[in-house]
This record gives C-alpha cells, sequence and structure tokens, in this order.
C-alpha cells in the first residue's frame, strides 16, 4: 500500500528512520488526502504588493503579496502518482491574512535521483526547484533547494547567481504541544529574503472540518 509520505520516504531511503516517530509514522500512514490547519507566527513576503509584478512571469498561485504575524492557515494535500509510476504530492497552503486569503500551490515528485525531489511550483507550474532531503539531528525533515529553473514557452532556464532562488524548509515536531513545526525561507543572493514562514500545524481526523476563524 502507498504511503501518504512516499515521496520524502523514497528521498531519504534508509535515513527516514532518524525522523521523530511521530513524523515518520504520519508519513507512513496509508495514501490518502489530509488536511492539517496552524499559526503562522510570520508569513508572507517584506516586498508586498511588489511582488505582484512577477505574476505575469511565474503565474498564479506561486507568490503571496503580504506580510503579518500570527497568521492562520490551512494545508491541504494528496498524495498520487505519474504516469510513470513515480510518487506524488500536490500541496495548497491557503495564508489567511487580514483582508485577503492568499495561496501558494505546488507538486513534489520522486526523482530518479536518491536524496531528490523535484518541486513544480504555482498553477502553471513554471518556477521548478530540484531540492536535496535529508534528517536533522533532531529528527527534523529537511529540504534545501539544489537547482530553480524557469519553464516557459515550452524550455527550460536555468536560474544561477543573482537570479536564483535558495529555499530552505525544515518541518519538525513539538514535543511539548504535540504538534508538527514549520519553518521555510526563500532567499535571493541580491534581495535576501523573498518569502517566509515559520510557525506550528496539526493534522485534522477526517470527521474534523478547519476551524480557523
Amino acid at each position: 500500500m502507498s504511503a501518504r509520505g512516499e515521496v520524502f520516504l523514497t528521498a531519504l531511503g534508509a535515513e527516514a528512520e532518524r525522523l521523530h516517530p511521530e513524523i515518520l509514522a504520519q508519513l507512513r500512514a496509508p495514501a490518502a488526502a489530509e488536511t492539517a490547519e496552524g499559526v503562522f507566527a510570520v508569513a508572507g513576503s517584506r516586498f508586498g504588493r511588489l511582488g505582484a509584478l512577477a505574476l505575469p512571469v511565474v503565474g498564479p498561485r506561486m507568490l503571496v503579496t503580504r506580510h503579518a504575524r500570527d497568521v492562520p492557515f490551512i494545508l491541504r494535500t494528496r498524495p498520487g502518482r505519474t504516469e510513470d509510476g513515480r510518487a506524488t504530492l500536490d500541496t495548497i497552503r491557503e495564508f489567511r491574512f487580514p483582508g485577503a486569503t492568499q495561496f501558494i500551490t505546488d507538486r513534489l515528485t520522486e526523482s530518479v535521483v536518491p536524496g531528490l525531489v523535484r518541486n513544480v511550483l504555482g498553477a502553471r507550474g513554471r518556477v521548478e526547484l530540484i531540492e536535496e532531503c535529508s534528517v536533522t539531528d533532531r529528527g527534523a525533515l529537511r529540504m534545501r533547494t539544489k537547482r530553480v529553473a524557469l519553464r516557459l514557452w515550452g524550455r527550460r532556464f536555468a536560474l544561477r547567481g543573482i537570479l536564483g532562488i535558495s529555499v530552505d524548509l525544515e518541518d519538525g515536531w513539538d514535543e511539548t504541544h504535540r504538534r508538527r513545526t514549520i519553518d521555510m525561507r526563500a532567499r535571493n543572493p541580491l534581495f535576501g529574503t523573498v518569502l517566509e514562514y515559520r510557525g506550528w500545524y496539526r493534522h485534522l481526523e477526517e470527521t474534523d472540518e478547519p476551524n480557523i476563524a
């Protein structure tokens, strides 16, 4: 039977055993669509509405144009498979900023290279990240960008140097509150941090509904 986190388990291989037991158990659960809710202590882009200037290039559901603290969010994931049988994981992140709700979507795909996953961002899939998966000393899942590319007009353009983006994400476990933690920063060599979010979340039971106002 497929697992919800098969994309990560395949990339990590034997190293998956070093994950915190709660995270490992959730990744090994039977494949099914899942919803989680939580709060970001801080989330968004400090560039605000200037980020909208990139939308014609990267497409919708790729960027957020607000930055705030204590931002409620909903996380929806759905595992699947490509036509050639590789595991995928589709994610929708719903940021409930004051006065506006914004979204970021992506699809992770199992890579043919051990340790790596392919991440295609946005509704049009124009931004592609190749990310390395590892486990931290505290048992958190870590993902770091190895390569980034822009897909336009049927071509793939590698983004390097000042055009590049470096994403560093840690998905951990809070023993005190019994919940997952998340910390993500996307940086550009010229502009610094262009997107960030950090906070906590919990997976909902099948009978639960998101109740964050």
